[in-house]
């Protein structure tokens, strides 16, 4: 969706927003969903117009991906798809109640089971309006790496930029916010706001410090696109080392490292607008002034005049994917009914007995 019309004044939307980072209560989506209200309440109670969560915050991150091999990983697999929810659902009107009742535009990470498959689930971010309206679900492009035991690909239909009271606002789960095109995606339909959404990763090899990930990708988003970045991560809860590690040292040595976590908003020229919050359970804050988005992009708008369409040209198949396309419309049920020509004759030791043979 282009960039909303300003208003006549050409003001652009002032507000604050809130980056939520925290644990969810592992595997179990009610008390996460729970969770998420009663933080959603606290950012709202706080002025917060726009709240982001984190990446598959409900009900939690296949961290076993990690660190078991793909066997004995896959019983964490079966509870994950027991406990991942349905969109819509009750779950997700729980959260539509929340943004509706505080007034703010949601953004929340979800693990969701597909109607089609039982051994389909996605990696997904939901949007949600202020008027409690769900505006989009975004499954996750490509998992990343170990979480391909997981997770099923996402498709274009919902690289979308949403047009919302706080502006134009796209979202991204993790990895994706590496993923040049569809980071470009997003700016090129208008993008003023982005929603980044994480997981803290204190599994990753030795030599990878998450926190400095983010804040590095993050950064390059908003210095590129001249857009405000809300990037939100998770954390590692003592339940969550207690259920994957258990008595296993080594495990919960790595599952407590630290720097794996980092949240916090990042400005149009790259840099944080207030301190970032690492490893910690907390809410970050900023106030957010669209109006900082215009003069940077006078020096490089990379989706305007900084740019050469007659030799670059980005092509989004948005089309939904599904497993199966019919040709026809399906026949009317009453087609389907049995008639006792379909019915295959009886043999004489399947025929029921009469009074008469009794």
């Amino acid at each position: 969706m282009p960039l909303d019309r300003q208003e006549a004044d050409g003001a652009l939307p002032r507000f604050t927003a809130a980056a939520v980072q925290a644990s969810p209560v592992y595997l179990d989506p009610a008390a996460t969903v729970d969770k998420a209200v009663s933080l959603i309440a606290e950012a709202a109670g706080n002025g917060a117009r726009l709240v982001v969560f984190p990446e598959a915050f409900v009900p939690g991150y296949p961290y076993w991906n990690w660190t078991m091999n793909p066997v004995d990983g896959s019983p964490w697999f079966a509870r994950l798809q027991r406990a991942s929810i349905d969109v819509p659902g009750p779950h997700v009107d729980t959260l539509r109640a929340a943004a509706r009742q505080y007034g703010v535009v949601l953004v929340v990470g979800v693990n969701e089971r597909a109607p089609h498959s039982l051994g389909v689930l996605y990696n997904t971010l939901l949007t949600i309006g202020s008027d409690g309206e769900l505006l989009n679900v975004h499954r996750k492009l490509v998992p990343t790496w170990a979480e391909k035991l997981t997770w099923t690909n996402g498709d274009g239909s919902s690289l979308r930029v949403l047009r919302t009271p706080v502006g134009p606002l796209g979202a991204l789960a993790c990895g994706e916010n590496t993923n040049t095109l569809a980071r470009f995606a997003l700016l090129a339909q208008g993008e003023l706001v982005h929603a980044a959404c994480y997981i803290a990763l204190p599994v990753a090899p030795a030599d990878y410090d998450m926190a400095e990930a983010i804040a590095v990708r993050t950064a390059a988003h908003s210095f590129e696109g001249k857009v405000f970045s809300i990037v939100a991560c998770s954390t590692v809860s003592p339940e969550i080392v207690d259920a994957l590690a258990g008595d296993d040292v080594e495990l919960r040595k790595r599952f407590t490292r630290p720097r794996s976590a980092l949240s916090g908003i990042f400005g149009p020229d790259g840099r944080p607008v207030t301190e970032p919050l690492v490893d910690d359970e907390g809410i970050v804050y900023a106030e957010i002034d669209l109006a900082r988005c215009v003069q940077p992009k006078q020096m490089h708008d990379i989706v305007g005049h900084y740019n050469r369409f007659d030799v670059f040209r980005l092509e989004v198949d948005n089309r939904p994917r599904t497993p199966v396309t019919f040709t026809a419309p399906p026949l009317p049920v009453q087609h389907y009914a049995i008639t006792p020509a379909m019915t295959p004759a009886m043999t004489p030791a399947t025929t029921p007995a009469t009074e008469e043979d009794a």
